[in-house]
């Protein structure tokens, strides 16, 4: 049975092994063996679960699946209230398929809402070829707001969920 919990920086090695296995397709899938998630290092990590909402997914004590979201200001030096960056939302390849991503993110927004009741939207971004990634998303009521064309082989697709 799968839980849901905070990581804590002990967890951090377990994290970056699973995060680096699923992210593995996604370099293969644009060519590029050096994209951010795979090139992260444990000390980077460690700073992300002391500084952000990240959330673990455990089955037997094992980690499965990993999120997180960082609360920043919209439009800094404003009162338009606070988005959550969500990033890194990963499941151990062997695991992929059986409910552990929506679960992460469903949390992710319940846990932020709680926390931080003045969040009002949720932004993310995946590649343009990363399509079960999109279609989670949109399927969870993201919407694409932009897309943003960083390198020949790689364009960013940017969303957006309205906080309920």
């Amino acid at each position: 049975m799968v839980t849901i919990k905070r990581a804590e920086p002990s967890d951090a090695g377990e994290i970056l092994t699973v995060q680096r296995a699923a992210y593995v397709s996604e370099a293969q899938l644009y060519g590029d063996p050096f994209i951010a998630p795979l090139i992260e290092s444990l000390e980077q990590l460690r700073k992300a679960i002391e500084s952000a909402v990240l959330l673990k997914a455990v089955d037997g004590g094992r980690v499965v699946g990993v999120v997180r979201g960082l609360v920043a200001d919209l439009t800094p030096g404003t009162n338009s209230g606070r988005a959550c960056v969500v990033g890194r939302l990963v499941v151990a390849p062997d695991r992929q398929g059986e409910g552990i991503g929506t679960a992460l993110l469903d949390a992710l927004h319940e846990q932020v809402a709680e926390e931080f009741p003045d969040v009002r939207a949720f932004d993310l971004f995946t590649g343009h070829l990363s399509d079960a990634n999109l279609r989670l998303y949109k399927r969870l009521g993201y919407g694409e707001t932009r897309r943003e064309r960083v390198q020949d082989h790689l364009t960013m697709v940017h969303m957006r969920r309205i906080a309920s």
